[in-house]
């Protein structure tokens, strides 16, 4: 098996993108899109990169499938993710769930920790020091409690929020990492309930 040192600079490139691609977008990419990306003249010169990796052992491909490329170790049914999208989450005032969405998409597992089971696109800017931007879609493991000072996904008044949670003489904070923005503390007896906890993101263009 080839090391990355070993692979000439326009294959590395084709490794690098295919990789990428799964780990950002939940996806394979075509041989057109990798042919785009790295600048290959057409998509018999990408299936050719494709092919030399696949012989290195670097990737892996099915055939008769358009998105068959990814690299070695994740398989379509063995050893990948498959996360809903479940709607969106304010990092912001909190907002509403899309109960409607149903799209679904599969990722390597080792992008999150712990493993979540879906996932909601922010809307807002107050978790942008955490490094949650607008548009990113979170990844969230289902849980009833959560430890002080977890990033955490909660339901206020039945509206959605992801925020850190501060619980200090028996208050419950919800805090932005936006100094723009003011703690949502959570009122005795107000519908409050923690969804579940944050495990990490991913960002699709």
């Amino acid at each position: 098996m080839y090391s990355m040192d070993e692979l000439s600079p326009r294959r590395a490139a084709v490794l690098e993108f295919i990789r990428r691609r799964v780990a950002e977008y939940g996806q394979p990419p075509t041989l057109a899109e990798i042919a785009v990306a790295c600048g290959l003249a057409s998509r018999g010169a990408a299936r050719k990169h494709v092919l030399a990796l696949a012989a290195a052992g670097l990737v892996e491909t099915t055939p008769g499938q358009a998105r068959s490329v990814r690299p070695s170790g994740v398989h379509p049914r063995q050893g990948v993710l498959e996360l809903p999208l479940l709607g969106r989450v304010a990092a912001g005032v909190p907002i509403g769930a899309d109960p409607e969405l149903r799209e679904v998409l599969t990722l390597d597992p080792r992008l999150f920790r712990p493993r979540p089971d879906y996932l909601l696109r922010v809307v807002g800017d107050s978790m942008i020091e955490e490094g949650i931007l607008d548009g990113d879609w979170v990844a969230v493991k289902r849980v009833e409690e959560a430890r002080d000072g977890q990033v955490v996904v909660a339901r206020v008044d039945g509206e959605l929020t992801i925020k850190r949670l501060r619980r200090e003489r028996g208050r419950i904070l919800l805090l932005p990492r936006n100094p723009a923005y003011a703690p949502i503390e959570v009122a005795p007896g107000q519908d409050f309930a923690v969804e579940g906890v944050y495990c990490g993101l991913i960002r699709r263009g």
